[in-house]
């Protein structure tokens, strides 16, 4: 009781005047809403008021908080009010969170670039003219800057790892099912799950175990373990053995990146660890990617783009119309693709006990870039083809987590992605935590944005 959750939001509200003006994270407050749920909590004994006992958490702009401005990052929903919070917010509440804001995306959560026609582009702090990376930017920007201790983010290819990595902060891909969430589009899907955000293993540990929970809403959603998952996190245990990849097999990955992935191995050999350069066959994985990815996406947003295609911008157009040009026999060979990822990356898993690469290929790149068009001299495409390294991981669904691993020598992020064997999580973040205090990578947040 020496600090309450009054005092937290305060606090917060104090940051937030102080610095968002120059980064753009959390465009919408919902202050008072917070203040009467952190009363509520303060009315109950310490020991009964949930995980969290007050802790304030920001949602990311995807996910319906009742009575707040939910509005996806599209100007077809930009004064919409959410009638009824979404199982996750939900959840938090119940384990004594309490929601203060909603953090930034791009729209409908797509394109790793957070900017919307809605609020606006949201900065990088560790250099305002680059970008944060999405579709969570706006929780990434917001734990690097200190206007937020733990964040909720989203994860379909990338969307969550991306800006982890590229504002030096940590954010976990938990495997499908470990965070209910309500269901739209495709029931059954496992490509895009929720997942907790912070600025390190064990804050990042405590959110995941107060997003956990098994709901009837959500056909995949699975019990809670018997034992925390911050509790794994503080074992802090030493991996025996490890794999390490520059890039998957999916190249490009810039060089500056993959002397950072190449000294961290170094790293943990000194630290008695196994360390092997290996990774599994993921050579389908930009096809299968692509396929259901745009089969996800015509799914759920065919109506907007019949009713509001004007709305939409050319990425999300760009999505849907592949979605709509698949054939039956594209289907199934990303179907039966993603059955050889799966495979192959388990069966890994009976040689390693985590597989480590970066998160991201590049450092920051200019917030004016929608996505990035090339790395080590190789042209993409489209805004996804730049993200095989981490929707490769999704399409496994394998856990994994975005540590912050370090700076460039221009003073920009780099990410370490951690992966573990299918609702592992526990040996994931135990070892992370591990990895996190056993190599100093140096990286102080929360910082005031660097202008």
């Amino acid at each position: 009781k020496e600090i309450s959750p009054l005092d937290c939001i305060d606090s917060l509200i104090e940051r937030i005047q102080e610095v968002d003006i120059n980064i753009n994270a959390l465009p919408t407050l919902c202050i008072d809403r917070a203040k009467e749920h952190a009363k509520k909590i303060m009315g109950i004994e310490v020991n009964k008021r949930g995980l969290l006992f007050g802790l304030p958490v920001a949602i990311k702009d995807l996910i319906d908080v009742s009575g707040v401005r939910c509005t996806s990052g599209s100007t077809i929903f930009k004064d919409r009010i959410a009638e009824k919070s979404d199982i996750l917010v939900e959840n938090i509440e119940q384990k004594g969170g309490i929601i203060y804001a909603m953090s930034n995306t791009p729209e409908f959560g797509a394109g790793a670039n957070t900017f919307n026609e809605v609020f606006g582009k949201t900065l990088n702090p560790w250099d305002t003219s680059k970008s944060v990376a999405g579709s969570s930017g706006g929780a990434a920007a917001a734990l690097a800057t200190g206007m937020a201790w733990l964040a909720h983010g989203s994860d379909f290819g990338g969307s969550l790892r991306n800006p982890a990595s590229f504002c030096s902060v940590a954010g976990l891909r938990p495997s499908p099912g470990r965070v209910a969430s309500n269901t739209s589009g495709i029931i059954d899907q496992t490509l895009g799950v929720n997942g907790p955000m912070a600025r390190n293993i064990l804050d990042l540990a405590l959110l995941f175990d107060a997003m956990l929970g098994e709901n009837y809403k959500d056909p995949v959603s699975v019990p809670e373990p018997n034992m925390s998952f911050l509790s794994h996190a503080k074992e802090k245990r030493k991996p025996i053995k490890i794999a390490i990849s520059n890039d998957l097999g999916l190249p490009p990955v810039d060089p500056i990146i993959r002397k950072k992935i190449n000294e961290i191995g170094v790293e943990l050999q000194k630290k008695g660890i196994i360390v092997e350069e290996a990774h599994p066959d993921l050579s389908k994985a930009p096809f299968v990617n692509e396929t259901l990815r745009s089969f996800s996406f015509y799914v759920n947003l065919k109506l907007q783009y019949i009713n509001n295609k004007n709305n939409l911008k050319p990425d999300i157009i760009w999505n849907i119309e592949k979605g709509k040009s698949l054939s039956i026999d594209d289907l199934e060979k990303a179907q039966n693709g993603r059955v050889e990822l799966y495979n192959n990356m388990q069966n890994f898993f009976d040689d390693y006990d985590l597989l480590l690469c970066p998160t991201t290929i590049v450092p920051p790149f200019p917030v004016e870039e929608r996505y990035l068009k090339s790395c080590d001299g190789i042209e993409f495409s489209n805004y996804v083809e730049w993200l095989n390294i981490v929707s490769a991981i999704t399409l496994t669904s394998s856990p994994a987590l975005s540590l912050p691993c370090g700076l460039t020598d221009e003073g920009l992020p780099i990410g370490l992605q951690i992966i573990a064997r299918y609702r592992n999580e526990a040996s994931l973040l135990s070892g992370a935590a591990y990895i996190e205090e056993n190599i100093d990578f140096q990286n102080p947040t929360p910082i005031n944005p660097l202008i």
